[in-house]
């Protein structure tokens, strides 16, 4: 970290990674700028390599807002590059993260400073992300849907997010004490969003070591931000895309392994049984979800949501395997036999408490 790095009092420092965003990023920086309330804080714009009119529209911005706004360029691609740039330059004991495509609310600092004092066991906080439709959303489009668009509604209670309940809070509004990356570093760029990649994990994984160390964060309502939805996210390819992405991702990062059952407890479990380099029962979870959606389709039901969850799991096993295939002294037979030893053991381990689940 640069020496000169927190030679100016503040208390939040908010990090905004762009890439080509020019036609859209003046808006974002303005309402963040726009802020009410008396918290110190600074905007650091990290400008991941842009082609466009980035630079100079943030230079212009930073010009005329009073040294409160810094530009910085990072050409390593990558959305967890930017951030960790941005981190290295932040002055604040609270660093804030939002999107180039994002609209903060008025008193969107204010409240990220009262959720940390008000809960000083609290590690990172996130809130509510609604959306900004700039086309009209197709009915298919409900909240169950929401996941590809980054967008994030847990209701008018605060959350908690833990080992205990792995809720992962998104990063379009999300902020963290200082002492979270001294302690566990910084983002991983291997989990990250490059230039226009979708599924990207870097968040989550982020939260997963957080989760392990004992972190805790929390989810408060009154954090609101709204961001852009455009029209090309609008699609039931892009919604494809983003499933397939996004497990291939959660594969690389192991995470079925480690969270075996959605928003349940990071459990990381010693007795996993696996197959050509996945969980047994994602396998199992693929019959599922293709029962359910052949069973949506005659029924009228929402055939949409165990499409994409079947996409997600399947692209989740591919990376598994590929993985797998490389590693040295792989085998298919050698691998069944040792399938077949695992689970017999296991089953025979848990025969007094019930039907196991591999």
């Amino acid at each position: 970290m640069p020496e000169n790095a927190r030679s100016t009092p503040c208390a939040v420092s908010v990090v905004v990674s762009t890439y080509n965003r020019a036609d859209r990023i003046e808006p974002a920086l303005r309402a963040i700028l726009s802020q009410t309330g008396d918290v110190p804080y600074e905007i650091v714009v990290v400008d991941n390599n842009s082609t466009d009119d980035t630079a100079a529209i943030v230079q212009r911005i930073a010009r005329e807002a009073g040294g409160r706004l810094r530009y910085a360029f990072e050409a390593r691609q990558g959305l967890s590059h930017g951030r960790n740039t941005g981190i290295g330059l932040a002055r604040g004991s609270i660093v804030a993260f939002t999107d180039d495509d994002v609209r903060v609310a008025p008193d969107w600092v204010l409240e990220i400073a009262r959720a940390f004092d008000r809960y000083p066991d609290i590690d990172y906080v996130g809130g509510r992300v609604l959306p900004r439709w700039l086309a009209p959303p197709p009915a298919w489009l409900t909240t169950a849907h929401w996941s590809p668009l980054a967008l994030q509604d847990y209701g008018s209670e605060p959350v908690r997010s833990s080992r205990q309940r792995a809720v992962c809070l998104v990063g379009a509004s999300l902020a963290f004490r200082r002492r979270v990356f001294d302690m566990l570093g910084l983002f991983n760029p291997a989990y990250g969003r490059i230039r226009d990649g979708i599924g990207s994990t870097e968040d989550h994984e982020m939260q997963l070591r957080m989760w392990k160390a004992g972190l805790q964060g929390l989810y408060v309502p009154s954090i609101l931000v709204t961001a852009d939805v455009t029209a090309d996210r609008l699609t039931r390819e892009y919604h494809r895309r983003w499933h397939r992405g996004h497990g291939r991702h959660c594969a690389r990062m192991r995470l079925r392994e480690r969270v075996p059952a959605d928003m349940g407890p990071l459990s990381e479990p010693s007795d996993v049984v696996t197959i050509f380099g996945a969980p047994a029962f994602v396998y199992a979870e693929v019959w599922w979800a293709a029962t359910r959606w052949l069973r949506a389709l005659g029924s009228g039901g929402d055939a949409l949501f165990y499409d994409h969850r079947l996409r997600y799991l399947t692209s989740y096993l591919r990376d598994s395997y590929n993985a797998w295939s490389h590693a040295e002294n792989r085998g298919t037979l050698r691998e069944l036999i040792s399938f077949s030893r695992a689970y017999l053991r296991k089953r025979a381990g848990r025969l007094a408490t019930g039907p196991a689940r591999v």
